[in-house]
């Protein structure tokens, strides 16, 4: 009689006999994929098997055969979930293929400039690392579809934030994300050499539009993430009774996001900083709510939306902006915090964070964009070597 014992091994799978005439010896078969083995015995010394035995011998080997089916194709689904969270090639996706995968985390950049400066490139960097099951998507009006966005681009901003899987970036067409929105109409008529704030103007429709078709969060280029936001449908409060529209979350197609799209037109005053942002959203908040200040460290809610206290963005607020690039004796913990809001636009003397410094902002980067900083030292370097004639 032979004697069967299975052992599994990472690599193999071992088929041990043993038996009074061959003792001590084994026979082993490595494969990648599980088989049935089935040891016969001698024939002329087994007994005939009736045919009740044979019939059992076959649903026994088809139950194996089932069951083994079975786990292949539950591998196969884990596989395929696992796999739709890994981010496609980025160069053959569209920004409909990326957008439409869901929960994208959006930026815009209004300007011409090609080239992110360290700023926006933390801000990037620094959300898609918090959110790393999630599309973190730049669009940039100076880009267009015939822009080379390759690694040998003389834009190192590109790539850096190139090589981050789940980062891309993408031309900003107006005219396509106005589509379907009541912004069209707004956008077909205004003339932006006119404008005297179109570059923040532009910005204000564009998060409005992409937000509204797609959902997902929009972010300013000056908000460094710190830890993930667990709203869905949110806004960020600046100051009590008063929303910014420098950060907020909801899901596609949200009434909320059309009603702020159709007063924007509405109620358009390109002249007047802010009428088509912080105090569009304020006011539209105002038509669903009586807002009240914040005590502590409490958030707000208003039929469903989150409206969320400014300690989450903004725990500097901007008449303090500075103190971001100062040295503080004590760095906060930002703990009631989500992410930062560097308040870029107020800082006209375009101070910067600079290598050694020990600032707030230093702090920041090393902690939240570590290869954005990396960047910066270099740089930093090959600015202070010197020059072929300082040599001679």
């Amino acid at each position: 009689m032979l004697q069967t014992v299975w052992v599994s091994s990472p690599r193999s799978w071992a088929l041990q006999e043993a038996s009074s005439h061959h003792q001590g010896k084994k026979r082993c078969w490595k494969c990648r994929f599980v088989r049935t083995i089935i040891q016969h015995p001698c024939r002329r010394h087994a007994p005939k098997r009736s045919r009740k035995e044979r019939m059992l011998r076959k649903i026994q080997i088809c139950l194996c055969f089932c069951f083994v089916s079975g786990i292949l194709y539950e591998i196969s689904l884990l596989s395929s979930c696992v796999f739709s969270y890994l981010p496609m090639a980025q160069q053959y996706l569209t920004p409909e293929q990326v957008l439409n995968l869901g929960k994208s985390i959006i930026f815009l950049e209004t300007t011409e400039r090609l080239e992110p400066p360290p700023l926006v490139s933390c801000s990037v960097e620094s959300a898609a690392r918090i959110y790393q099951d999630r599309p973190i998507i730049l669009f940039m009006r100076g880009l267009t579809n015939e822009t080379a966005l390759d690694m040998n681009t003389s834009y190192a901003a590109f790539s850096l934030l190139s090589s981050m899987k789940n980062v891309f970036l993408f031309p900003l067409q107006m005219e396509t994300v106005f589509q379907e929105t009541p912004l069209l109409q707004w956008y077909n008529q205004v003339v932006p050499e006119q404008e005297k704030n179109w570059v923040h103007v532009s910005s204000d429709a564009s998060r409005l539009a992409l937000i509204w078709k797609y959902g997902g969060i929009y972010m300013d280029t000056d908000v460094i993430s710190i830890r993930p936001i667990p709203q869905q449908s949110f806004l960020a409060a600046q100051k009590s009774r008063f929303s910014s529209n420098g950060i907020f979350g909801f899901p596609a197609r949200h009434k909320f996001i059309w009603d702020c799209m159709e007063n924007f037109v509405l109620k358009y005053n390109g002249n007047i900083w802010g009428n088509q942002g912080p105090f569009l959203m304020t006011r539209m908040l105002k038509t669903l709510c009586n807002l009240t200040d914040f005590q502590g460290t409490e958030d707000h809610s208003c039929q469903n939306i989150s409206f969320l206290n400014p300690q989450r963005f903004y725990p500097i607020p901007y008449p303090a902006w500075s103190r971001y690039y100062q040295v503080w004796d004590k760095s906060p913990n930002f703990s009631h915090s989500y992410a930062l809001h560097l308040w870029n636009f107020m800082n006209r003397n375009r101070k910067v964070v600079v290598a050694g410094s020990n600032t707030l902002a230093e702090k920041l980067y090393k902690t939240y964009c570590p290869t954005t900083y990396e960047d910066l030292i270099q740089n930093a370097k090959h600015r202070d070597l010197p020059g072929p004639e300082e040599v001679e």
